[in-house]
């Protein structure tokens, strides 16, 4: 009879060892942080099963054991809330502090910055160039009338809507995506006060953007856009064309940077030489104070300004005043 209690006991103590071992080296597991053996970015696909997932981790160094990790996951019941992206891992980490990164989305973000003034194509040329994105795949959309109205932009493309601001980007946004942050972006400063200013000035939403485009490629700089806008309201108040380089530049395809009395010449629907009124959209994205000086213009009887030289402008309210302008900062006579 004790020789059997001892067999139970022996047998009890072994089945306890037994069990013991693997729970302290899953102990042990979550415990230890392990430290890549050099910076690893880890991608994790969108729809990964975290089979995947773990077996990537172990394969670069993040976590010490794939199996260990999956029990880890499904007793933290985070398994199916890894978010797809790009992650960093530089510095020793439990795999707990993996698990929470993973969840939180913690990816990595670039930094694309889209100065005031660009068009939509300089904005698409300028994502391929930093490998953020493909040129083409922005175009497509940006120019595609059916996705413009989705997002509630009048108007058969985007020009005018994507906001001058820097964003940050992660590995697997889309081209589409970037699109609607940018739309989004320019709804969100595109402020009641702004549109309350444009509707005193009979301004459309449209005819606002299309008006701050040109004031926008037209200022050197932000203080002067009141005054500019000035000029253009006062002009578009009196029946006159509007006669802005900005505009002609924009009609012409694949524009040399040289501007002719031909070109000055030649109706297109956005030389407003050859038109009254505003032309046939926006011909840059403007930001936020080319926005508000054409809801707010300076109070002038300004008609006219030629540039300085130096980034500024000088204003005129007769032709006369104007071509003396001319003169003294153009043809240095």
């Amino acid at each position: 009879m004790v020789r059997r209690k001892l067999l139970i006991a022996a047998a009890l103590a072994a089945l306890g060892l037994a069990l013991a071992v693997p729970a302290l080296r899953f102990a042990w597991f979550i415990a230890q942080p392990v430290a890549p053996s050099s910076p690893q970015i880890v991608h994790i696909a969108s729809g990964a099963s975290f089979a995947n997932i773990a077996h990537t981790l172990k394969n670069q160094g993040i976590v010490a054991d794939a199996g260990k990790l999956k029990l880890l996951a499904h007793w933290r019941k985070a398994a199916s809330k890894i978010k797809a992206g790009e992650y960093a891992f530089e510095q020793p980490a439990t795999p707990d502090a993996v698990l929470a990164r993973l969840v939180a989305g913690d990816v990595i973000r670039y930094r694309f910055t889209v100065p005031e003034g660009l068009t939509l194509r300089e904005i698409a040329e300028r994502l391929q160039a930093e490998g953020r994105g493909k040129a083409d795949n922005f175009l497509a959309k940006a120019e595609d009338p059916a996705f413009c109205q989705q997002m509630g932009i009048a108007a058969p493309t985007v020009e005018g809507y994507l906001f001058p601001e820097t964003y940050l980007l992660t590995g697997d946004m889309t081209e589409e995506k970037l699109i609607q942050t940018m739309v989004r972006e320019f709804t969100r400063r595109l402020t009641p006060e702004i549109e309350a200013g444009a509707k005193r000035n009979n301004l459309n939403r449209t005819q606002l953007v299309t008006l701050a485009s040109i004031i926008q490629k037209e200022a050197g700089t932000s203080s002067e856009m009141p005054l500019i806008a000035s000029v253009f309201h006062n002009r578009l108040r009196k029946g006159m064309p509007l006669q802005a380089d900005p505009t002609v530049i924009y009609g012409i395809d694949n524009f040399d940077g040289n501007l002719t009395r031909k070109h000055l010449n030649t109706p297109t629907p956005y030389n407003t030489y050859q038109l009254l009124g505003l032309p046939a959209g926006p011909i840059a994205n403007p930001g936020e104070e080319a926005l508000r000086a054409a809801a707010y213009p300076a109070l002038t009887d300004y008609l006219f300004f030629v540039a300085r030289g130096d980034g500024t402008h000088v204003f005129a309210q007769t032709l006369a005043e104007h071509n003396a302008n001319v003169r003294k900062f153009q043809l240095k006579r």
